[in-house]
């Protein structure tokens, strides 16, 4: 058994002549420690709110699996710069589907997006609340809260893998990189960008959990869900400045465009559904001013 940074060997062993080096990667344990957390406390969730906690565990394979197809279907239409100066560009993965080396289907070789995996996630349980008839937007409440959980855990999975840093820097958290791109060979430590989006998401939970306990009673179902929509794609937004490692349509990075749009539509529709009580609270202000302020 052997044990190094990027994950657990163990053997080697034969199994009908053939030698065999089984490796559990911690990439992929790191991620599948984030998902049962996260599902952890959607079951939690679940109880508090009277409802079946089985449904979580039931319901998490429809998650898993769409969101690891939604996650590597997000990286072949839009890959990053490494993969497009490697020759893996939309097209290459298109027109090699069985490529074992580096093709669309070898997803633990890298090239797995949180976008389509957030997306995918979603779907799944979107889907299996239809086939069950269950009530989608408090499940998808529920699931906001949890999934920022997940992500928090799995972008450590970055760490070990020696991805997700950003720009050069001095500050004394910059991360060692030992094999930077060859425009920054000359560097050795980069911005933690996998820190800094674990640490906001895990903030991002603490107070998504503390208004569903708290006021979840005084919102409109699937508004939690538009608050993490607007959460997660603000700090993504900010921190594609400083990552080096982005995909782009032309010159548009890709990421930043998307995460820009989906929070400014989810704040709006959040907005929107509390147009009422927005209204009532500036017409109140404003007539306390007016009272307050000086007559002629």
């Amino acid at each position: 058994m052997t044990i190094d940074r990027q994950g657990l060997e163990i053997g080697p062993f034969d199994l009908f002549g053939l030698t065999l080096h089984p490796t559990f990667h911690w990439y992929g344990l790191i991620i599948v420690l984030g998902v049962l957390a996260a599902a952890a406390l959607m079951a939690w969730m679940a109880k508090r709110d009277k409802k079946n906690p089985d449904y979580v565990w039931d319901g998490l394979i429809w998650v898993v699996l769409m969101g690891v197809v939604f996650a590597r279907v997000w990286h072949i239409l839009f890959p990053s710069i490494s993969s497009v100066e490697a020759g893996r560009t939309a097209g290459w993965y298109l027109s090699h589907p069985l490529d074992l080396h580096d093709g669309p289907l070898v997803v633990w070789n890298g090239g797995l997006s949180i976008f389509g995996a957030v997306i995918g996630g979603a779907l799944g349980i979107a889907l299996y609340c239809y086939r069950y008839k269950l009530d989608m937007l408090a499940w998808l409440d529920i699931g906001a809260v949890a999934v920022p959980l997940g992500q928090a855990i799995g972008r450590w999975g970055n760490y070990v893998n020696e991805e997700l840093y950003g720009k050069p820097t001095g500050l004394p958290w910059g991360l060692r990189i030992d094999n930077p791109p060859l425009e920054y060979v000359e560097y050795t430590h980069f911005h933690p960008l996998f820190l800094y989006e674990s640490l906001w998401n895990l903030l991002t939970v603490g107070v998504l959990l503390t208004i569903w306990l708290r006021w979840r009673d005084c919102l409109k179902k699937g508004d939690i869900l538009l608050m993490y929509l607007v959460a997660y794609p603000t700090a993504r937004f900010f921190l594609e400045f400083l990552r080096i490692e982005v995909a782009k349509v032309g010159a548009i990075n890709i990421s930043q465009a998307f995460s820009a749009g989906v929070a400014l539509v989810a704040a709006l529709v959040l907005m929107y559904r509390h147009r009422d009580a927005l209204r009532d609270r500036f017409r109140g202000r404003a007539a306390g001013e007016q009272q307050d302020s000086p007559t002629a």
